[in-house]
């Protein structure tokens, strides 16, 4: 049964970040391409992580993947925000993509 678990978080893991990888490729702006890389592949990942702890059930192995799992979720929400602050700073934004802008001056 662990099997199966296991392996149903690897392949649902490995469907967004393929997922993850096509809108990079396809969404139009900057904006865009920022959430695809950050929502779908951090959660991809975190599903492949949890596979992969269903799978060893080893200590060593699941202290190094929590390690990782906090370190992805603190580091890509702050990369994205960079991101989006520097492309907005550099004039890359399309208004007329855009409902609302609250960084508007």
């Amino acid at each position: 049964m662990i099997d199966v678990a296991a392996g149903f978080f690897l392949l649902a893991g490995a469907l967004l970040a393929l997922a993850a990888s096509i809108a990079l490729v396809r969404f139009p702006d900057v904006f865009s391409r920022m959430h695809a890389a950050t929502k779908p592949q951090t959660l991809g990942l975190l599903c492949i992580l949890v596979g992969l702890a269903l799978r060893l059930q080893s200590v060593g192995a699941i202290t190094t993947i929590v390690l990782i799992i906090a370190f992805q979720l603190l580091t890509a929400p702050v990369a994205s925000h960079m991101v989006g602050r520097a492309s907005h700073r550099i004039g890359l934004l399309d208004e007329s993509r855009l409902s609302r802008n609250d960084l508007d001056d």
